[in-house]
């Protein structure tokens, strides 16, 4: 992961949050909503998709009360590694065959599709050995749902590449390389855009159940998900406390949510990438 590259994950960790906020709905009552694994994957790679994919679970959790923190674990190996590294590899592989633009937005749309149903499978499975549900109940339930919330994953994906790549920018397998002077462009809209989806956007998201909470409800263990919490999160169900207005106090929380996920990204990214170094002339003589 170049330096260059830290910045632009914090970008995507902003946006993936702020749009994982917007659910939408796929019908009989559940809604779904962005994982966004393959999209950084295949805009800055599958190693900065971890990251980026890390430090938006870790702060939906810690923060918001999404998902628990003795299940953060799950969630990261789920979503994090399983959706951005298998997904890069199914992305890498389709678009061997698939050249071309039109080729690369078919492999990233499958790619994300397959994702999601590959998430929602690992899920399944550890609900099994948990001993929460059994495997032959919860695996048809929750592959099946996850196939058509995939649809709408696939959607968005090849969307917001293609906006990308006709705004002038190109993905690489490590970076997402910008025009000269367009990088701070691209912060700064890409920016706006994140911060424009939680304020003015996310009020309006599905109320319905995601696909899980709707396993949960539909095989009988999602009471299992009111037990006291562990850790008190500040802004638990994205609210923020003390505001009356519902729509005012989820908008607020959202932005709170997408600066404090662009910090942590691009706090990790610039810890754990390495730092440049200057090749200096050789003394002459």
């Amino acid at each position: 992961m170049p330096r260059r590259t830290v910045p632009l994950m914090g970008l995507a960790a902003a946006f993936i949050f702020a749009a994982q906020m917007l659910n939408f709905p796929v019908g009989a009552g559940t809604s779904g909503h962005l994982v966004g694994a393959v999209l950084a994957a295949v805009l800055l790679g599958p190693t900065a998709a971890v990251i980026v994919m890390t430090a938006v679970l870790s702060v939906q959790c810690l923060l918001f009360a999404d998902g628990g923190v003795s299940a953060l674990g799950a969630n990261i190996f789920n979503m994090a590694i399983i959706g951005s590294i298998g997904g890069y590899g199914i992305y890498a592989a389709v678009h061997r065959f698939c050249g071309g633009a039109r080729g690369r937005l078919m492999a990233a749309a499958f790619a994300s599709w397959c994702s999601t149903v590959l998430a929602s499978i690992c899920c399944a499975g550890e609900l099994a050995w948990s001993g929460t549900v059994p495997w032959s109940a919860g695996f048809p339930a929750m592959a099946g749902v996850h196939m058509v919330i995939g649809l709408g994953e696939a959607l968005i994906t090849a969307m917001v590449i293609a906006a990308v790549d006709r705004a002038g920018f190109r993905s690489q397998a490590d970076e997402l390389a910008a025009p000269s002077g367009g990088r701070r462009e691209l912060l700064v809209f890409g920016s706006l855009i994140a911060l424009g989806l939680a304020l003015f956007v996310s009020p309006f998201a599905s109320p319905w159940p995601d696909g899980l909470e709707k396993v949960a409800a539909m095989l009988g263990f999602g009471h299992k998900a009111s037990a006291q919490p562990v850790l008190a999160s500040p802004f638990a169900d994205y609210r923020i406390p003390g505001v009356t207005s519902a729509p005012a106090a989820t908008a607020l929380a959202g932005a709170v949510g997408t600066v404090v996920a662009f910090l942590l990204s691009f706090s990790l990214a610039r810890t754990l990438s390495p730092a440049s170094v200057e090749r200096r002339p050789e003394a002459q003589g």
